[in-house]
């Protein structure tokens, strides 16, 4: 496993993550590419369908990743978190964009163009290597999502997928995991109504497994969580009661 410890010793980056999956050397060239930017809470970094062709290395804060589906109504695809490259399918084949990417609070990043990224995975294998396992990773994640949400209810998918984010972006050794999600984002993300949504916060929260507030929701325990999503069935068959 690549050392996920950041320069300084101090930094963690997630595993899963572009730069955890790198040594201390080539992170240390990742790093060096492009310019630091800073984007405040709610800017648009990258815009659907642009042709633009530089990639975002977040090194601190989150990102959503939305779409707009046929129907005009917005779809909420990915959140990625410090350690993650977004904008990379662009940065890779320098066709138009399938998403947008918007800051979810204060972000730090480094704005790689296409021509530095492509340099630098052919002057350095290994950073191509863990770039293209990174974006491999994401079409699974997409994949499995696909899979486990068919015949699945509101409370198992919410599960599931907040399992998958706490699994990914939590550090280790810390007995919570907070998510930077308000509870029309999650709607989107499992492809729920809102007041479905509410339903199934409500029935995690009386079961202990999570904590919410104000556009946060807390991971308090990930063991009984994953089995909420593991014993997850068709809508009706919820291992836990939502009137609990």
């Amino acid at each position: 496993m690549s050392n996920t410890r950041g320069r300084g010793g101090g930094t963690y980056w997630p595993p899963a993550g572009l730069l955890g999956r790198l040594d201390e050397a080539d992170r240390a060239i990742l790093l060096g590419l492009g310019h630091g930017v800073v984007y405040p809470a709610g800017q648009i970094t990258i815009h659907e369908a642009d042709t633009s062709d530089f990639a975002l290395l977040l090194l601190g804060g989150t990102v959503k990743v939305t779409a707009h589906a046929q129907d005009g109504r917005e779809a909420l695809l990915a959140v990625r978190m410090a350690g993650d490259l977004v904008g990379e399918l662009a940065g890779i084949d320098g066709q138009p964009r399938v998403g947008t990417v918007t800051a979810c609070g204060k972000v730090l990043a480094r704005y790689i163009l296409r021509s530095e990224l492509l340099e630098c995975t052919k002057q350095h294998p290994s950073v191509g290597v863990a770039l293209s396992a990174s974006v491999v990773a994401k079409l699974r994640t997409a994949t499995s999502r696909i899979t486990d949400f068919t015949g699945c209810d509101v409370l198992g998918r919410l599960a599931r997928i907040l399992h998958h984010m706490a699994v990914t972006y939590g550090r280790p050794g810390r007995s919570e995991t907070r998510l930077p999600l308000s509870q029309p984002e999650m709607a989107t993300l499992v492809g729920a109504a809102e007041s479905s949504i509410h339903k199934a916060l409500r029935a995690l929260r009386d079961s202990g497994a999570v904590e919410t507030g104000y556009r946060r929701i807390t991971i308090l325990d990930l063991a009984h969580l994953a089995r909420i999503a593991a014993e997850a069935g068709p809508a009706g068959s919820s291992p836990i009661s939502p009137n609990t």
